[in-house]
């Protein structure tokens, strides 16, 4: 087996500013390739699904703003009028395992949102989804922090996700080392996880590992300085009446503008980490007897 590690391209197009978009798309394809692991970052290119790109192209994901926001439903719309996308963490799970590759490296994971008026959110990720369905490993930093962590985190249990906390007995909330939530197991190594993500396969149990790796010290942010900041953007959301695809954005990019660039460095510095697990994961699982559905 291949030792590759899918990305995700929307945090490119559509989640981190230019240029630390490309910066950091370069940084985490040079860490997964430093651990001896081939990086395949995907997306959508004039209608064809593209798993691994060229520089330029990752340039133009970076810098275009006619690159469409792309998660499940959206592929068969993109590939059919032969648009560009960038591909969310359900549409890469998605095509990273029809290519054949079963790891993947994101920032955060799509979950259920918040919402400021006190009635239960509707809108809820199709990364869950995804989740439950694809026998996949993915490496992230936990839901993103503008959801309701707790909700998410029960939405996971329900659809079967075994949640790991990599060296680390919490789930983090992605900026956050911690959102105060239990995981289902701790794991230290990459062959721990290995071996709990064979140990699914060989019950034939549908859906993912997912390893959640708590942001580097240096960065992490504490929550008591990100929440108040959180709650003003969701009511400025609120204010907007912005839903679906506009939410997320909005929200990160509402705390990029209240607390500074230390959001930014957070960011760029858990994506890369992940990076780093996720190709030392696909090594040990490129070399150990798996046979994938």
């Amino acid at each position: 087996m291949d030792a590759a590690v899918a990305l995700e391209s929307t945090v490119i197009a559509h989640g981190l500013p230019a240029p630390h978009n490309l910066d950091a798309a370069r940084r985490c394809e040079a860490a997964i390739r430093a651990e001896g692991a081939r990086p395949c970052t995907i997306a959508i290119l004039k209608g064809q699904v593209r798993v691994g790109l060229r520089p330029d192209e990752l340039r133009r994901l970076a810098t275009a703003s006619d690159v469409r926001k792309v998660s499940l439903r959206d592929l068969p719309v993109v590939v059919a009028r032969e648009l560009d996308g960038a591909t969310t963490v359900a549409a890469t799970l998605h095509l990273a395992w029809r290519a054949g590759i079963p790891v993947m490296a994101t920032g955060g994971i799509g979950g259920v949102h918040r919402r400021v008026d006190g009635r239960p959110a509707a809108d809820i990720s199709a990364d869950l989804e995804a989740l439950a369905r694809i026998p996949a490993i993915v490496v992230c930093s936990g839901p993103k922090i503008i959801l309701d962590l707790e909700a998410t985190r029960e939405q996971l249990e329900t659809r079967g996700v075994t949640v790991v906390g990599y060296r680390t007995g919490t789930m983090p909330a992605f900026y956050c080392a911690t959102s105060g939530l239990s995981v289902d197991v701790r794991c230290d190594t990459p062959e721990e996880v290995v071996a709990l993500y064979r140990a699914r396969l060989r019950l034939g149990l549908p859906g993912a590992v997912l390893v959640t790796v708590p942001p580097p010290d240096r960065v992490a942010l504490p929550p008591e300085s990100v929440l108040p900041a959180l709650e003003q953007a969701l009511r400025d959301a609120e204010a907007r009446q912005l839903r679906a695809e506009a939410l997320t954005p909005f929200l990160l990019a509402r705390l990029r503008d209240r607390l500074g660039s230390r959001v930014l460095q957070a960011n760029i510095a858990l994506l890369e980490q992940n990076a780093i697990v996720a190709a030392r994961i696909a090594r040990v699982l490129a070399t150990s007897a798996v046979s994938l559905p």
